[in-house]
């Protein structure tokens, strides 16, 4: 408990990357957020490991189909559902913050990740339906996905943005954002209320590049990207042009930290946690690893250390052959793919 509340005064959220029935009903989310817990992230993988392994899900499910409801609206209806009761029991901490923390993110449909018109859509009839001032609609940092990230912004809702692994990647969304603020405004909108996460993956990052790196660069990659990002979202916003809309009400964007689970053994638990933590950011984390960061994590202001050798590790693994952007693109489209699989597995049971 305590080291959620120094992490929380260095000026980051941590978020749980879980979501289901059980975890909201048997009281375990509410003392998770009087822990430190700050908000809560859910995506296609976690809805389908919920709806198969939770059987508070199974009397809804066999009621709903033979209403006649197709997989989808099955779907929708339990995870509008479970995100809307999540909002409540995060309510108090988005209230107590005046706004700023106490998010749940739902994404919208993996199918729609290249179809910007369709992501709009389904954007706000979700948004609609939940029906929550602290919902953040999760949609892919695809091309089609950064043009429905401005539109959404000038419609006021707030957003998750998902799948970023790369700097260049990351400060296309920036654009995308202030560019959404400044329509809103010129068309009259109140901005102040407006909250944009950008979810930049971790692990995944190490995970693709370990095999290729001399073992001195091996898990450090990844930390570097992010150091580097951070550096960038610095400097970002504190330009005058973001400033001019910050003075206006503007929030900034914050990087959030995705795919903290460590997936070589060989590493700490919580070393995507302990290496990451920096003011304006968020890291969402699986149950484990915040289990494991609970137990035997740091709390330091680790983001902004050694950013000049972070620097020098991407340089060195350029050297090497990485071309970052071209693995940015790999890595989105594979978790593209994956949340894809785990959508239609998701949908299955539920025809």
């Amino acid at each position: 408990m305590a080291i959620l509340s120094e992490v929380k005064k260095l000026g980051q959220q941590i978020w749980l990357d879980n979501l289901s029935r059980s975890l909201v009903k048997s009281g375990e989310l509410a003392k998770m957020l009087e822990q430190g817990v700050c908000g809560v992230t859910s995506n296609p993988a976690i809805f389908q490991k919920a709806f198969s392994g939770d059987d508070l899900y199974a009397p809804e499910i066999d009621a709903l189909k033979k209403q006649g409801k197709s997989a989808k609206e099955i779907y929708e209806t339990l995870a509008i559902a479970d995100v809307q009761a999540a909002c409540d029991v995060c309510r108090p901490e988005f209230d107590q913050s005046g706004g700023k923390t106490g998010f749940v993110s739902l994404e919208v449909s993996p199918e729609l990740s290249r179809d910007a018109a369709g992501t709009i859509a389904e954007a706000k009839r979700l948004h609609a339906a939940i029906n929550r001032p602290n919902v953040m609609i999760k949609v892919p940092a695809t091309n089609e996905g950064l043009v429905a990230l401005t539109e959404l912004i000038i419609s006021g809702i707030n957003v998750n943005l998902t799948l970023l692994f790369s700097r260049a990647q990351t400060l296309k969304a920036y654009t995308a954002y202030t560019t959404g603020l400044h329509k809103r405004l010129e068309a009259g909108g109140d901005i102040n209320h407006i909250h944009v996460v950008a979810s930049f993956f971790i692990s995944r990052i190490d995970n693709a590049l370990d095999t290729t790196l001399p073992e001195h660069l091996q898990g450090k990659i990844a930390i570097a990207l992010a150091k580097a990002a951070y550096h960038d979202w610095q400097e970002y916003f504190s330009t005058p042009e973001f400033k001019e809309l910050a003075a206006k009400g503007a929030n900034k964007i914050s990087l959030l930290w995705a795919s903290t689970g460590v997936k070589n053994p060989d590493y700490s638990n919580t070393l995507y946690v302990d290496s990451l933590i920096g003011e304006d950011t968020v890291n969402t984390v699986p149950d484990a690893t915040l289990k494991a960061f609970m137990e035997h994590g740091t709390a330091a202001s680790t983001l902004t250390q050694n950013t000049e050798q972070a620097l020098a590790q991407i340089a060195e693994a350029e050297k090497l052959g990485v071309a970052f952007e071209t693995l940015a693109t790999r890595l989105q489209n594979d978790g593209l793919t994956q949340f894809e699989e785990a959508f239609a597995k998701l949908l299955a049971p539920l025809i």
